[in-house]
């Protein structure tokens, strides 16, 4: 029981040893090219103005899973009065309000909790609300953390294959250009309701968390896999493949967005050409294309929704596509990326659930051959990105049956690993006594 209990301390211990320099070298990284880091960013705003404050709120959410319901209330309001505080102070010292510049006082109140935890409480509830802390804390670190890595790409990635890639996807018929000139043709509504949802999805994927945890503070433990494992794996691995494969995506590589440094001004009236070859970028537009990480996190948070109520589910559909004609029609991304984003989350889900559960042969299977496609995907869209435009009814449905093969996959393994029901043995009747 001991060794148990010790081996865990230590896997943990290993593991924020290891967050710890990661983040220390990200530090260093950005440092060298004289912009702060992610420890940095994060420690400005306990007191500056944060960047994204409905982040912070939604953080502050996440903890609040392991508190009474008292203790919700009270945590609440101590976030709101903070930010009251700030806001009046910032008003008088700047002259004007700032009404955008809140979550200081959420912030605050989960670095109130740690405190809390180790001061005041102890055994299994000190443990119990710093899980609930270092749950909020890896949501605002990770988004500090992602947006580091975007600049690292920029300044180690001068060159990009948009150039394959958008040849490849004319094997998909374009579909970033298609969906660029139906988002311009239904105007500033239709843009300004896409723009919100691609850029709040991490506050979609608390509002799906918040009911996966509904029943922490009642059971005073957390379940052993829930969205937010699947949105951090993800964000930790997608810069990495980032690194591997640089592209800017359409809107800057063949848009107005690019300037001097794009092609043409061609996106989304005018595709594409068939010759591509390694084109030089400058050094401020982030490398984050391939895979489409808001795809993978959409559509995560539309797997983790299955299970909730309707209106959640709802809800994670219609996040799903508008995700999807965001990407696609805000010239962020190609048509490939979706696919290899589709392909890399329910690898990444499956892995996870693996490893809760247990390794079994179908979740082996089913690593393996997500790993593989997403690897083929990647090689096919390098190398093969001229025999893909000239054959776009064989490459195109070929494409699309990978994406789907992984996905059948996926529905065919959980359903495996879901319980059986077992019939209730009715008993056989008696026969009457003989008179």
């Amino acid at each position: 029981m001991f060794s148990r209990i010790n081996n865990k301390i230590a896997l943990w211990g290993a593991v924020g040893a290891v967050a710890l320099a990661f983040l220390i070298a990200l530090e260093i990284a950005a440092r060298h090219y004289g912009l702060p880091g992610p420890m940095t960013n994060q420690a400005r705003e306990v007191v500056f103005p944060p960047k994204s404050g409905p982040l912070l709120y939604a953080s502050m959410a996440l903890m609040m899973v392991v508190l009474t319901r008292r203790e919700r209330f009270i945590a609440a309001g101590v976030a709101i009065g903070v930010d009251v505080v700030f806001l009046v102070t910032r008003w008088a010292v700047n002259g004007k309000p700032n009404f955008l510049g809140f979550g200081n006082g959420a912030l605050w109140v989960v670095l109130g909790c740690a405190v809390i935890a180790v001061t005041r409480r102890t055994g299994r509830e000190r443990t119990l609300l710093l899980k609930g802390v270092g749950l909020a804390l890896l949501l605002v670190t990770g988004r500090k953390t992602g947006d580091t890595w975007l600049l690292i790409t920029s300044k180690t990635r001068p060159t990009v294959l948009d150039q394959y890639v958008a040849t490849a996807d004319h094997a998909l018929g374009d579909p970033s250009w298609i969906a660029g000139r139906i988002v311009n043709a239904t105007g500033t509504i239709g843009a300004h309701v896409l723009d919100y949802v691609y850029i709040q999805l991490a506050v979609a994927a608390v509002v799906v968390s918040l009911y996966q945890l509904r029943n922490v503070a009642a059971e005073r433990r957390f379940p052993r896999h829930h969205l937010v494992r699947t949105f951090l794996v993800i964000g930790l691995l997608g810069p990495g493949i980032y690194m591997l494969f640089p592209v800017v995506g359409p809107i800057f590589a063949y848009g107005a967005d690019g300037g001097h440094w794009a092609v043409a001004d061609l996106w989304p009236n005018t595709p594409s050409g068939n010759s591509p070859h390694h084109m030089a970028f400058n050094s401020i537009t982030p490398r984050n294309c391939m895979p489409s990480l808001h795809t993978a996190w959409a559509t995560a948070i539309f797997i983790h929704s299955r299970r909730a109520p309707r209106a959640l589910r709802i809800a994670g559909t219609f996040w799903l596509i508008a995700t999807l004609g965001a990407t696609l029609g805000f010239g962020y991304h190609y048509g490939s990326d979706i696919i290899a984003g589709v392909v890399f989350t329910l690898t990444i889900e499956t892995a996870l659930r693996s490893q809760v559960r247990g390794w079994d042969r179908a979740g082996i299977q089913l690593v393996a051959y997500g790993a593989a496609v997403f690897t083929a995907l990647l090689v096919s869209y390098r190398y093969l990105s001229t025999q893909m435009a000239a054959h776009p009814w064989i490459f195109g449905p070929l494409l699309l049956l990978a994406m789907g093969s992984v996905i059948q996959g996926y529905i065919r393994t959980t359903r495996l690993w879901e319980p059986k029901a077992v019939p209730v043995l009715q008993p056989e009747p008696q026969p009457e006594p003989v008179a």
